[in-house]
Parts: C-alpha cells; sequence; structure tokens
C-alpha cells in the first residue's frame, strides 16, 4: 500500500538554523549556501518564481494566533533534489524530521509573501517575532479581526467573485425616509478589473435637508446622480444585487455594516439575501453572500481590540486615500472600496502596518523595556488624528491680551 504524500509548511527558523545540522556534514556547506538570505532573494536562486521580483515565501498564522514565517514543503523539496542534481550534494539529503512539517490543520491561515532584498528579509523575520511577543495575551477581538484581514487579503489576491460596497444616507430626522443610495464594485473577466458605480436621490425626499449631517447628495463625484421615485429606487437596489449575485461568490463590502444591512432588510429596499453571511470561510468560496467591514479591516490593521470605530474619513486620512463631499452615498460607497483595496492589495498585516507606520506600536515610549503583551496598537500623532490641530497647541504659556 502506498502511503498519502502528505503536504504543508516547515517553518523558516527550523529550515535556516536546524536543517543542515541533521544532515551528514559534507553536506552542510551547500545547504547553508543556498539558504543564505542574500542568496535567497538573487534571481538566479532556484526557488526563484518566474515574474515574482524577490523570494517568495509565506506567512501563515498558528493556531494560537502567532505568526511565522514559512517554506512550503515543496520548496523544501525542490531545494533537496536541485542540490544533487546539481551535484552538490552526494545523496539526495533526507527532509526536516515530520514533527517540523505543519499542516493545513496546525495553521489557521497561510499567504505568499516576496522579499525583494536581503535586509527586507531580515527586517520582517524580526518583526514578525516582535509582534508575536506583543501580541501575548491580545483580545480575542482583535484576534478575529486579523484572522478576517488576512482571509480578505487572500480572497482579493485571488480575484474570485463580485466586490461591491453599499451606503444609504436617510433623513437625519427619521431614519426611515432613505434619501440616497451609492455603489462602488469590481468584479474580474479575463482577468481585468471591470469597475461600476452609482448615486441613487430618492425624488420624493430631494428637498429634505438634514439637520446635524453634511448636506451633499448633490455632489457626487464619480458620475451622474440619478434621481427616481422610491417604487423605481427599490426595484433598482433588488435588481442590482440580484445581478451581482451572478458572478459567484460577492462580496458586500460597508463601513460600519449594521445600519446599511438594517436599510437593506427594511421595508423600503427588502432586498432577499437568504444566504448572508458575516463569517468568511476558510477556503475560496463558490457562491454566497459574505459581509466585509472596513472599519473591522482597519482596527485589525491599527491594532484596536475593542469597540472604537473610525469614521470612514479617518480611516482614509489614515491610509492616505484623499476624499470630498463625504456623506454623499455614491462617494462613500466609492471611498469604502477604495479603503478596503488600500488595505487588502497591501502586505500581510504586521508587515504592511510596520510599513504604513514604522515603530509605532508596543512599548514604544521606552523601546529597551519589555514587549511582551506590550499590543500593537499604532500610536497615532494628534495632527494625524486632526486636520485642525495646530502644532503649536499646548505649547508654551497662554498670554493675556494687554489692557490698555
Amino acid at each position: 500500500m502506498v502511503s498519502p504524500v502528505i503536504t504543508g509548511y516547515y517553518r523558516y527558523t527550523d529550515i535556516f538554523f536546524e536543517w543542515h545540522q541533521a544532515i551528514p556534514e559534507a553536506d552542510r556547506s551547500p545547504l547553508r549556501a543556498t539558504l543564505a538570505q542574500d542568496a535567497i532573494v538573487h534571481p538566479d536562486h532556484p526557488l526563484h518564481k518566474e515574474g515574482v521580483d524577490g523570494a517568495e515565501l509565506y506567512l501563515g498564522t498558528l493556531q494560537n494566533f502567532e505568526t511565522r514565517l514559512l517554506f512550503s514543503s515543496a520548496q523544501v523539496e525542490y531545494i533537496r533534489y536541485w542540490l544533487h542534481a546539481m551535484g552538490l550534494t552526494k545523496n539526495l539529503i533526507s527532509l526536516p524530521y515530520s514533527d517540523c512539517l505543519l499542516t493545513e490543520s496546525s495553521l489557521r491561515h497561510v499567504s505568499p509573501v516576496t522579499f525583494k532584498a536581503k535586509d527586507e528579509l531580515k527586517s520582517a523575520f524580526k518583526q514578525i517575532e516582535k509582534n508575536n511577543k506583543r501580541l501575548k495575551g491580545a483580545d480575542p477581538m482583535l484576534n478575529t479581526r486579523r484572522e478576517i484581514f488576512e482571509r480578505v487579503r487572500t480572497f482579493w489576491t485571488e480575484k474570485v467573485g463580485v466586490w461591491c460596497a453599499l451606503d444609504f444616507e436617510a433623513w437625519d430626522r427619521d431614519h426611515t425616509m432613505l434619501t440616497e443610495f451609492g455603489w462602488s464594485s469590481v468584479r474580474w473577466i479575463d482577468g481585468q478589473p471591470v469597475e461600476e458605480q452609482g448615486h441613487l436621490i430618492v425624488k420624493e425626499y430631494r428637498h429634505y435637508t438634514n439637520t446635524f449631517v453634511q448636506n451633499n447628495r448633490e455632489h457626487f463625484s464619480f458620475g451622474e446622480s440619478e434621481v427616481i421615485n422610491r417604487a423605481t429606487f427599490k426595484t433598482r437596489i433588488q435588481n442590482l444585487l440580484a445581478d451581482l449575485q451572478k458572478g459567484g461568490p460577492l462580496f458586500l463590502v460597508f463601513h460600519d455594516n449594521n445600519q446599511d444591512i438594517k436599510y437593506l432588510k427594511s421595508s423600503a429596499v427588502n432586498v432577499d439575501m437568504p444566504n448572508l453571511s458575516f463569517l468568511l470561510p476558510d477556503g475560496t468560496p463558490d457562491g454566497g453572500i459574505f459581509v466585509i467591514d472596513t472599519s473591522d479591516l482597519f482596527a485589525a490593521l491599527e491594532g484596536e481590540g475593542g469597540h472604537n470605530r473610525r469614521s470612514l474619513e479617518r480611516v482614509c486620512r489614515h491610509l492616505q486615500v484623499p476624499t470630498s463631499y463625504l456623506h454623499n452615498a455614491g462617494n462613500d460607497a466609492h471611498y469604502t472600496l477604495l479603503a478596503m483595496k488600500e488595505m487588502a492589495s497591501g502586505g500581510p498585516l504586521d508587515l504592511q502596518r510596520e510599513k504604513r507606520w514604522p515603530n509605532r506600536t508596543g512599548n514604544t515610549a521606552y523601546p529597551c523595556a519589555p514587549q511582551t503583551g506590550a499590543g500593537v496598537k499604532v500610536k497615532f500623532q494628534p495632527w494625524e488624528e486632526d486636520d485642525d490641530y495646530s502644532d503649536t497647541e499646548g505649547v508654551g504659556p497662554i498670554i493675556e491680551p494687554t489692557k490698555e
């Protein structure tokens, strides 16, 4: 009987530091040279992948939520066969011992990560170790958000299904009166993105003005607004959602989804979504409707484990996505999708956060202090949080005006 071939991943540390010690001494030098950090990023390295600028490794999340840099078992197999085929080892060197192999059940998530230079790989390895220490005892909500973030990155990279950001605006003195609806979507045809967006205004409520929220319904920045009656408004949204579901799995993107989903289910819209799920599957789905919330994605990115949610304007500011005329449903949908794209197309969560905001997590006031359990919450400066902040606020004494 033939034994089944088990595939998976090996920890980078096991391959880089330990593997050579378990093989004959005569074969150690070639293996160590092949695994050297400056060699592995070179375009002539045997693991170099066509079309990839640098070395492609993997980043995996263990069941205890710790992150590890990984080699795939296929990469490890190829290295040993390549060394022997090139005459660099006398015999085919043995694989690392089986307990080193991480199978699918050992990992919550795995995604490829590319390193263009030795220093980049070396820095990432150190940063991963620091983050694992800082995340000791992390809030379970933060761990859940981090896992969602990585799944979104994976599905987005695979260009699967349809992704559509939705937003409603209602009169701020009666939220049953829906005044606007906006959407911004992307799907892929032959590998190329096809984008659509739109903005609907309810004719009957066009002249209702808000008291507490900006009135920007006439300022759609990405096309022409359509003014339609309530019945047509309802039908158009129902037809849109039905059409979006024809392209495979549908990922509905919101910023703080609670109110918008209530609107979708309300009598004013009444969209049929029997298979709506707030949980993302482990593997790539073939169908279904899944909710993605950019407020949760950004909370994962900035290391927020509590119930604090950033506004869309604040999220876009920190991601350096310029905005204008927010609180227009079409514009808000557009910027929500842009914010999601910005995060989903970036690198793995911890590496992306460090690239965006270097050295802003952990015990920043005392860098030499123990970092275990210090957290990964980004420390933003006051001027990053508020456009109107003056860098002279709080500096110097308050001087009373001269009395004549």
